[in-house]
């Protein structure tokens, strides 16, 4: 997984850890937490629901600090309301800094989707979403396929209501074996508006990186389009002409934020 240059590594102590080996699983997962930490990645656990096992996995995981806490299956603010304050409790017993533990509700059910705007709201943990893929299809009685139609409809609203709310949506995974179809799902996702995607397998990694990673090109591109925007409004123009486009203030703003992504995103891999 390490090698994988993802950016954000999940411990999944839910569906990817059988029941019978969750003891030994947790046994593991402070020590994997706190490696992850220390090689720069992002550390995510997945916990099961809090009324099963999930106090359970919190206990044996907060001592490595992770920086997320993925919950499955959210469907409610209170759902979001009890964990924060579970969040809380060992945030205080560890001496880690208050409120510095994110939570990333995993909406993977026609309710999860459908009340997202809602669900954020049980804590101020919460920066993002992200949309499930196959316990999705499965509750919508959908029949999965690699083309994804039957989480068209899903996709989309998810990112319309996250973006209402001001919280980052994350897309679904692309839960089949072939490197093209996850890039070409990524660009689709991009597309939509989506700039960060989950995955379940570490070799595709890459691919959805440089699809959701701004180009030389395209910033080359931003960065004309501002400084032409620029000057045109500097001689009192409303507008201006770059390559063949009127360029006018929704065109400018997202340029910057092409820039400034990639900024960022060179910032953290270390480029």
């Amino acid at each position: 997984m390490l090698a994988s240059n993802a950016d954000v590594l999940i411990a999944d102590l839910e569906d990817f850890t059988p029941p019978k080996r969750r003891n030994e699983a947790r046994e593991a997962i402070s020590a994997r937490i706190t490696m992850w930490r220390e090689r720069g990645k992002v550390a995510a656990l997945r916990i099961n629901a809090l009324e099963t096992e999930g106090l359970t996995d919190l206990a044996a995981a907060m001592p490595g600090r992770p920086h997320i806490v993925a919950y499955p299956m959210a469907s409610s603010a209170s759902q979001m309301y009890a964990l924060h304050a579970a969040i809380s409790h060992w945030e205080r017993a560890l001496a880690i800094s208050p409120g510095t533990t994110e939570i990333l509700p995993v909406c993977e059910t026609a309710a999860g989707v459908v009340d997202v705007r809602a669900i954020v709201t049980g804590s101020s943990r919460i920066r993002c979403a992200l949309l499930g893929a196959e316990d999705l299809a499965t509750d919508l009685c959908a029949e999965r396929q690699p083309d994804a139609i039957e989480l068209d409809h899903a996709r989309r609203r998810f990112l319309l209501e996250c973006r209402a709310v001001g919280i980052e949506p994350v897309d679904a995974p692309y839960t089949f074996t072939d490197v093209q179809g996850a890039e070409k799902e990524t660009r689709y996702a991009r597309r939509l508006g989506y700039r960060c995607k989950s995955l379940v397998r570490p070799d595709h990694a890459e691919a959805i990186n440089r699809v959701l990673t701004p180009s030389e090109e395209e910033i080359a591109r931003a960065v004309a389009i501002v400084s032409a925007f620029e000057a045109a409004r500097e001689r009192g123009e409303d507008r201006a002409l770059v390559e063949g486009q009127w360029v006018e203030v929704p065109t400018y703003r997202n340029a910057k934020r092409t820039i400034e992504r990639a900024r960022r995103l060179a910032t953290r891999r270390g480029a």
